[in-house]
């Protein structure tokens, strides 16, 4: 496939995870093979418009269905968040490293995540939860601002009704009947029981959480290069030629999204990387 051209995709399925995010279910028209890993992400392009890089959520394209979990930010993404089931739009991908998933079998799972930064870590829960005898315990840490910005929470309590599997919650500000903990993520740590061994840590959102969560993990006696960070950036091309998303010496649309903790640890919050 030429890496530049978008392949066409049809809107099979939507759903309305909140006032302003959305999910767009699509099937590629031309019936060509298609596989990612687990932290990839396509470029979905508008006709008209433009493309924007977007994760994959799905666990995996077997039935033929990949889903994107989309908030409507700017001009594109508005302009997505106006189709409707039937309407086409453009996509090129799979790109980028996703999720170190070999490496972390045999091992127990920490998943952190902060706002939207769910999403590119749902496709790490699907795969567990699909592969269960290639993984050890997995915990599943959620993060928001307001309790109103939490998406599929159904999806959450179902997760924490498996074996094996703890689901945690948290939110800055929240509202009346709120079960989780209010605060930071990063409180919920010590609701762990760290095997640090054997265990391999999974952070996505924003960078300043990422920071204080791989810190705090690393305090705790996880290993520098068990924890991985997905880095988001203005990622125009996908493939490494404009430079639009580089960081330090990396691009992370080519070396990225998904970084070892060592190899970002000096950018984070860096202004200008």
């Amino acid at each position: 496939m030429n890496p530049y051209l978008p392949r066409e995709a049809e809107i099979v399925a939507r759903t309305e995870e909140s006032p302003n995010t959305f999910s767009l279910h699509l099937h590629l028209t031309d019936g060509a093979p298609y596989s990612f890993a687990p932290g990839q992400f396509n470029m979905l392009y508008l006709y008209g418009s433009g493309e924007v890089p977007i994760s994959i959520v799905s666990g995996s394209a077997e039935d033929g269905v990949l889903v994107h979990t989309i908030r409507a930010l700017g001009r594109i993404t508005n302009g997505l968040a106006k189709l409707q089931v039937g309407d086409r739009i453009g996509l090129r991908g799979p790109y980028g490293r996703g999720w170190p998933m070999r490496a972390a079998e045999d091992h127990d799972l920490i998943v952190v995540t902060g706002g939207l930064g769910c999403a590119p870590a749902v496709s790490i829960i699907h795969h567990v939860l699909t592969h269960r005898e290639r993984y050890g315990n997995l915990s599943i840490l959620q993060g928001v601002k307001h309790t109103d910005d939490l998406i599929w929470r159904e999806q959450y309590d179902t997760w924490a009704s498996l074996p094996g599997v703890q689901v945690l919650l948290a939110a800055d500000v929240a509202a009346p009947g709120w079960p989780g903990h209010v605060g930071l993520v990063t409180a919920l740590f010590d609701q762990l029981s760290l095997r640090t061994d054997r265990t391999i840590a999974m952070l996505c959102g924003p960078e300043m959480m990422m920071r204080a969560a791989a810190h705090d993990l690393h305090e705790r006696g996880l290993a520098a290069d068990a924890i991985h960070l997905s880095m988001e950036r203005n990622m125009q091309c996908a493939v490494g030629h404009c430079g639009h998303c580089q960081m330090g010496g990396h691009f992370v649309c080519r070396d990225g999204p998904v970084f070892a903790w060592p190899q970002v640890r000096e950018l984070l919050g860096v202004r200008g990387f």
